[in-house]
């Protein structure tokens, strides 16, 4: 399984980016994923979730009505809008897919991370 994030970049204070995250090695549409971030030198914290059809999502409280995550089945892509940013949501986030299918479980795949960086 391999998962490539990619979208991070540099941004304002109040402005938006979106992350996509590639995934291949697997039958995509079966499995739940998940975007979560980290801080160097702190734990990686949860950030959001998707199910395997993505008609069920999760949030953070620190990020509900402002992220909101996606996937497209076809195209193999998760993906996380996130608008109203914040300078404490600079972070390397990391894409996230769990190695059972079509249930929520524990997410033992894990890309490379891509950083956002939010100026105030």
């Amino acid at each position: 399984v391999q998962l490539v994030e990619s979208g991070g970049g540099l941004v304002q204070a109040g402005g938006s980016l979106r992350l996509s995250c590639a995934a291949s090695g697997r039958t995509f549409s079966s499995y739940a994923m998940a975007w979560f971030r980290q801080f160097p030198g702190e734990e990686r914290d949860f950030v959001a979730a998707i199910n395997w059809s993505g008609d069920d999502t999760h949030y953070a409280d620190s990020v509900k009505g402002r992220f909101t995550i996606s996937r497209d089945n076809a195209k193999n892509a998760m993906y996380l809008k996130m608008s109203s940013l914040r300078p404490e949501d600079k972070d390397v986030y990391y894409c996230a897919t769990t190695s059972t299918t079509m249930e929520w479980g524990s997410y033992e795949y894990w890309g490379k991370g891509t950083q956002v960086t939010v100026t105030s």
